[in-house]
């Protein structure tokens, strides 16, 4: 028990360093597209922190295992640099019974996975569609900042505002700017007013009213702008579109997957199990691939598997794809690869998997 405690604690603590550095370089990635959007008038800046964090299981599914893949690999070569394999190796420990003592932290990061992959990473997908349909449904004086362009539409309106209320109703030094049609039969409208006032009408309707400002219209490059001043202007805003309803199936909850029979939601389904299974099948090869030679450096056998790892991963993904084109039975689903992996991974353990047992303190295992 203290081998098997020590190899976790090794296998657990790289597993955690390896993971850390995944994961924030995977919300960095994403917390900057959510912020781009936030910048451009489409995200409320308060909600994008909840964003992440509800988006955080979904991250981790994916993760996890690579990080437990890399664990073993870094944790297990370091040992066997450092000749503390050499040692257990000369007081009885096989290479079976390593592979035993790895499935330990293996099956403890699968039931992780799992519960991430049937119940948090859907759950979290939910709460972020429920969100952006909330943010779907604010109009543009909701995101509006004072002092910063907000380009709207694509690009083709941009308002900007020099002060606003607390409430969001009332806007001072109001500049907007909407281009109509494309090409050279493009028209650009510009308008200019000193301050202007949100108004909601009975039937739902909204209007921004401005107040003591100019209109300018034109072709852009031609002579023919037009001009106009005047005392009061209304420009009526678009009404956002409410949506409530989530179909994404990966906001699906998995009870309501085992009763659906489309192709979508049982490729989905094959998804979620699939993943938790890919733990121990990596951890399993991963074992022979962490073996090295102290004088080959314990980065040798990195490369190779990574695009072993990626590979299993990769073919996941096109058999999901499958699935839901309706080119792979979903029957056959997405077993098939693991059992095409644990086949490889039996390849390489075979020598340890036929080897006859040893004696507790026999001879010396070859390296």
């Amino acid at each position: 028990m203290i081998v098997f405690r020590y190899l976790s604690r090794e296998v657990l603590l790289t597993l955690t360093a390896v993971s850390g550095v995944l994961l924030l370089i995977i919300v960095s990635g994403r917390f900057i597209k959510y912020l781009a959007q936030a910048a451009a008038g489409q995200l409320d800046a308060a909600v994008l922190f909840s964003i992440m964090a509800y988006r955080m299981p979904g991250f981790l599914v994916l993760i996890l295992p690579l990080g437990l893949f890399l664990g073993i690999l870094l944790a297990y070569g370091r040992l066997y640099l450092d000749s503390e394999m050499t040692v257990l190796s000369a007081t009885g420990m096989s290479d079976r019974k390593l592979l035993a003592y790895t499935q330990g932290p293996a099956l403890l990061v699968a039931v992780l996975v799992a519960l991430l992959s049937f119940w948090g990473a859907p759950a979290g997908v939910l709460k972020t569609q429920q969100l952006l349909n909330q943010q779907d449904a604010l109009t543009e004086f909701d995101t509006l900042s004072a002092g910063r362009f907000q380009a709207l539409g694509s690009g083709q309106r941009v308002t900007y505002a020099g002060a606003l209320s607390e409430d969001r109703t009332e806007l001072q030094d109001v500049f907007i700017t909407e281009r109509r049609g494309q090409g050279e039969e493009a028209v650009l409208g510009v308008l200019v007013a000193e301050s202007g006032t949100q108004e909601l009408n009975a039937d739902g309707s909204r209007y921004l009213v401005l107040k003591n400002g100019f209109r300018y219209e034109g072709q852009p490059g031609a002579a023919n702008f037009r001009s106009i001043s005047y005392d009061t202007y209304g420009v009526l805003l678009p009404k956002p579109e409410v949506q409530t309803e989530v179909s994404d199936r990966e906001a699906m909850s998995t009870a309501q997957l085992l009763r659906e029979d489309g192709l979508d939601e049982r490729a989905e389904l094959q998804w979620r199990i699939a993943i938790p299974l890919l733990v121990p099948i990596v951890a399993f090869f991963a074992v022979p691939l962490s073996r090295v030679n102290p004088r080959q450096g314990r980065f040798l056998k990195l490369l190779p598997a990574i695009l072993l790892y990626m590979s299993y991963l990769a073919l996941l993904i096109s058999a999901r794809g499958w699935i839901e084109s309706g080119k792979l039975p979903a029957e056959i689903g997405l077993w098939w690869v693991h059992g095409l992996f644990l086949l490889i991974g039996l390849a390489f353990n075979r020598k340890a998997l036929l080897a006859p047992s040893r004696v507790q303190g026999g001879a010396h295992a070859a390296a």
